[in-house]
């Protein structure tokens, strides 16, 4: 008897069974968490995508006509904020600032603290849902194996799922406001890659709120309608650790790059690739 294997055809089949077997909803569901940070909360509409919750505010004229802006650190106000590691917080909000400060130069010139600036921008985290090590540690090693074997994407276990809530406005040089977001969204089971962190869900949503905010900056309106912009160049060179733009975002450090890509894949936690701020190295 002659046994013979197709293995493009196994993976095929693997991949849809995956697919059929994965239901879209397997996120973590994070509610809009509104906080006291913001200077104000009228007027914001409803707005989001598929995976993200938002309402936002923007003034298209003085957003468009400002071409300065400045980054005031992210903050932390949440309720749990003694269950995570300072350490690893910081890691969060840098990462905030990072990509803030990386999209915000697809337009602005970013300048340092004491420049004069026609925008400054300043987000607070609102809430973290912790994710649960144990459950991340066994999708991790399960995708792992798996992927190795048969080359497909395993979706994580729909559970112990962490989430990140954020709130961020950019305020004018008359110390109005110009734009406002609150914006939360959950990990899901197939593009949020499981590492073994309570806060390592937070971790890998966070460009997800920069890139939205800024992009709000950049464009002077709703981030969420229209199609999706091809990426920069200096975007591109500075996901893949290079140095930023402008002097000003060397404060947030070089984001992780090739290596913190493969320390993503093999689930271990942000620390281990994110050397975090310059400032504290």
């Amino acid at each position: 008897m002659t046994f013979s294997f197709r293995l493009p055809e196994m993976r095929s089949r693997a991949t849809l069974c995956v697919i059929l077997l994965t239901p879209l909803s397997s996120c973590a569901n994070i509610p809009l968490h509104q906080g006291t940070s913001l200077g104000s909360y009228a007027d914001m509409t409803a707005s989001g995508g598929s995976l993200t919750k938002a309402k936002l505010r923007v003034e298209p004229a003085p957003v468009l006509a400002a071409r300065t802006v400045h980054i005031t650190p992210t903050s932390v106000r949440i309720g749990n904020n003694g269950a995570f590691d300072p350490r690893n917080l910081a890691l969060v909000t840098n990462a905030i600032d990072r990509a803030l400060c990386t999209g915000l130069s697809d337009r602005f010139e970013v300048v340092a603290a004491g420049q004069p600036a026609d925008l400054t921008v300043h987000a607070t985290i609102t809430d973290i849902v912790a994710t649960n090590r144990t459950a991340a540690a066994t999708s991790a090693v399960a995708a792992l194996g798996t992927s190795v074997a048969l080359a497909v994407p395993i979706p994580r276990l729909p559970i112990g799922l962490g989430g990140l809530s954020v709130e961020a406005e950019a305020i004018g040089e008359d110390g109005s406001q110009k734009a406002a977001m609150l914006w939360s969204r959950g990990a899901n089971m197939l593009t949020t890659r499981a590492r073994v962190s309570t806060v390592g869900d937070a971790y890998s949503l966070s460009s997800a709120f920069g890139g939205d905010f800024s992009r709000m900056l950049v464009k002077g309106r709703d981030p969420f309608k229209g199609t999706p912009a091809i990426p920069s160049m200096q975007k591109i060179k500075a996901s893949l650790g290079g140095g930023p733009k402008y002097d000003a975002c060397k404060a947030f450090g070089s984001a992780p790059g090739i290596t913190g890509a493969v320390a993503g894949q093999l689930g271990l936690p942000p620390g281990w690739s994110d050397k975090g701020a310059a400032t504290t190295q």
